[in-house]
């Protein structure tokens, strides 16, 4: 699994860093989320799904 972020779509907001805090977490001064480990984990995908925008890429 590979995880990443499309950057110019994401708001913020902080959702997945809350779902999955071991593979987000929020850049405070960009303003967005970030992945801190791209391989991934199991709560991944429950953060993909929760996305507002739907900004969050996962690679199988």
């Amino acid at each position: 699994m590979r995880v990443s972020i499309n950057k110019e779509e994401c708001i913020g907001c902080g959702v997945c860093a809350q779902v999955c805090p071991e593979v987000f977490s929020m850049d405070e001064d960009a303003g967005i989320s970030k992945v801190i480990r791209p391989e991934g984990g199991e709560c991944a995908k429950e953060a993909a799904e929760s996305c507002p925008v739907g900004c969050i890429v996962i690679e199988e």
